[in-house]
């Protein structure tokens, strides 16, 4: 089978779209993080106190927000890969997808909570051959089934591959992580183009 995933092919794409679009990436993410932490803040009970119904449809809120950035934010990514300057109005279009992407959320963690049951390879290896539900959603707009039958199909004999792929992005986070944090404004994006370069490397005709 031909051979997609070239790892340096991988980085230096994303690579080039992070330093095209940095700014506006990283001030996205920096004001999501900043109003979710406010709304959580929000939401906590104080020191001896119970939840309140006010905060626990504030922490509904916060999930939907969370849900519905990561959908933009994708969209903003595969905008930047197209060369394209990313657009506020994505999180808008994105919206219709919100349920759609809940639910198939919701069947990725079951899934891959039995395979982790399972003696955890299982779980591993079926992370690996449906994590690009969430991609195909969001650039092929794609239905929540076909969305995991578009990603078994395109990971089919990638599965290594991608495994290495996964550990380079996590390795990245981590640089990010120890770097006071601040660095993970710029691995997280960084990891979500990789994310998206892979995605488009296994769905093209022509490696």
């Amino acid at each position: 089978m031909e051979n997609k995933i070239r790892y340096s092919d991988i980085f230096r794409t994303a690579w080039k779209g992070l330093k095209a679009q940095f700014w506006l990436l990283a001030g996205l993410l920096i004001g999501f993080t900043i109003i979710y932490s406010l709304l959580l803040i929000f939401a906590m009970p104080a020191a001896g106190e119970t939840f309140t119904i006010s905060g626990i449809l504030v922490c509904v809120l916060c999930f939907f927000l969370f849900c519905l950035f990561q959908l933009g934010y994708l969209k903003n990514c595969f905008q930047t890969l197209d060369g394209e300057e990313p657009q506020f109005s994505s999180y808008g279009q994105v919206s219709r997808k919100l349920l759609s992407f809940l639910a198939a959320y919701i069947i990725y963690s079951i899934i891959i909570s039995i395979g982790f049951a399972l003696l955890v390879i299982p779980g591993i290896y079926l992370a690996l051959r449906l994590q690009f539900f969430f991609a195909s959603m969001v650039d092929e707009n794609t239905g929540v089934f076909e969305s995991f039958k578009r990603s078994w199909t395109i990971t089919k004999g990638h599965s290594f591959s991608l495994f290495v792929v996964t550990l380079f992005m996590i390795l990245i986070c981590f640089i990010g992580q120890i770097a006071l944090f601040v660095g993970l404004f710029a691995a997280i994006p960084l990891v979500i183009l990789m994310y998206g370069v892979t995605f488009r490397r296994l769905t093209s005709p022509v490696a």
